[in-house]
């Protein structure tokens, strides 16, 4: 059975707009009761009586049964939306970093108060990722999931690779289109795409992981020098986060830069939009595409979610909860990869514990190796790959 949904919604920036934009052209069996925003002072396009400065509004009103969370602060949301799930509330919540890292205590609170918590919009914008990890491979087993998470990285490598934009130039046009925060370091940090990539992996292989474990180095290292180097391998470099099954028991999760050849379906993938690979036992590859940033791509993958809270839909977390102990997977970093490496020092060969090295050139202003590294080598010494003059990506 339908039931009438009555809203309030926690922000109304670009998402919340978005969101707004998408449900005044739908018939639907929802209405907005309030908004919860935290400058009253900014003039905004609906009538003021709708807008509040107090959670408690929403979150002590009998008469709303749903609520959206849509604001940055990660803390903050969690506050939002455990109160509102301990107080009989379904969420709807795009809020990928407190997501990522209260998702153990979030499933539990569900399970306790018998309501809904759900964040498609959290993780690849328009992409019905976690939807389809939770239903169309519940009982499949996965080898993989990887790909291009962040909108705004994505779109700041196609402006370099394809428009020959400098790096500061295209992160300034993200920023200016919304794409990029005026901080940028959350996107091209990589922290958004290891947030996200913790949630994948939850729901692929019923794991709870602590994000801080969780290797991420981004593309604020780049410089042109890796940019020549790429193209004059026919090569193009796109931020990719990857979950991975390698034995039984164990799972691999790391966000790298990688160098991609046009063999790869990632290597079409450009500007703002996000891919996702899924490896899989049965299914073989499949992969999904769509837009991951902006308002309107995220606020309709909100609206899925509210939409799906009509029917008391939840996520059942059936690789979390119907596992056998003997049979949970385990977080590992014991894996080799090979990449490629820029440095100015060599004391950072040594350093990293290179367990081979395929390929090595130096010049006066340009030294790279490429070599096979393990995973848990690069975690130890993620501060020395995050310094100036350095630049690490995975290479195929």
């Amino acid at each position: 059975m339908e039931k009438k949904l009555r809203l309030g919604i926690f922000g109304f920036g670009v998402v919340g707009q978005g969101l707004y934009d998408i449900i005044k052209t739908k018939q639907l069996n929802l209405e907005i009761n309030k908004f919860v925003i935290k400058h009253p002072e900014k003039k905004r396009s609906l009538p003021q009586e709708l807008f509040h400065t107090d959670p408690n509004e929403v979150l002590e009103d009998p008469e709303i049964n749903t609520v959206v969370e849509l604001i940055d602060d990660a803390e903050v949301a969690f506050d939002i939306v455990s109160k509102a799930l301990k107080n009989g509330k379904n969420v709807v919540s795009a809020n990928k970093k407190m997501i990522a890292n209260h998702l153990k205590e979030l499933v539990e609170i569900q399970h306790t108060y018998n309501t809904s918590l759900l964040y498609e919009g959290a993780v690849c914008g328009s992409i019905p990722i976690i939807r389809n990890l939770e239903e169309y491979y519940d009982n499949e087993l996965l080898h993989s999931v990887s790909g291009i998470f962040n909108g705004s990285s994505n779109y700041i490598l196609s402006k370099i690779f394809n428009e020959n934009l400098d790096y500061s130039t295209a992160l300034k046009q993200a920023q200016d289109l919304g794409f990029a925060e005026s901080d940028p370091i959350l996107d091209v940090g990589g922290f958004d795409a290891k947030y996200k990539l913790s949630i994948v992996a939850s729901h692929a292989y019923g794991l709870f992981i602590n994000p801080e474990e969780v290797l991420n180095i981004g593309i604020n290292g780049l410089s042109d020098k890796d940019v020549r180097f790429a193209k004059e391998k026919n090569l193009k470099i796109k931020l990719v986060p990857t979950a991975r099954k390698i034995n039984e028991k164990q799972v691999i999760l790391y966000v790298l830069p990688k160098l991609v050849n046009p063999d790869n379906i990632l290597y079409q993938v450009e500007n703002e939009y996000n891919g996702v690979l899924v490896q899989a036992a049965f299914a073989d590859q499949q992969f999904f595409y769509g837009k991951g940033a902006g308002g309107h791509p995220t606020g309709s993958a909100v609206l899925s979610d509210i939409a799906a809270l009509r029917y008391d839909y939840r996520y059942e977390y059936k690789k979390h909860l119907n596992t056998a102990n003997s049979e949970l997977e385990e977080y590992s970093s014991n894996w080799d990869l090979n990449v490629y490496l820029r440095y100015e020092n060599e004391d950072i060969i040594e350093k990293l514990n290179f367990k081979s090295i395929s390929e090595r050139y130096q010049a006066e202003n340009f030294k790279y190796i490429i070599g096979t590294i393990n995973l848990s080598d690069l975690i130890e010494n993620k501060q020395l790959l995050n310094q100036e003059g350095v630049f690490i990506a995975e290479k195929e």
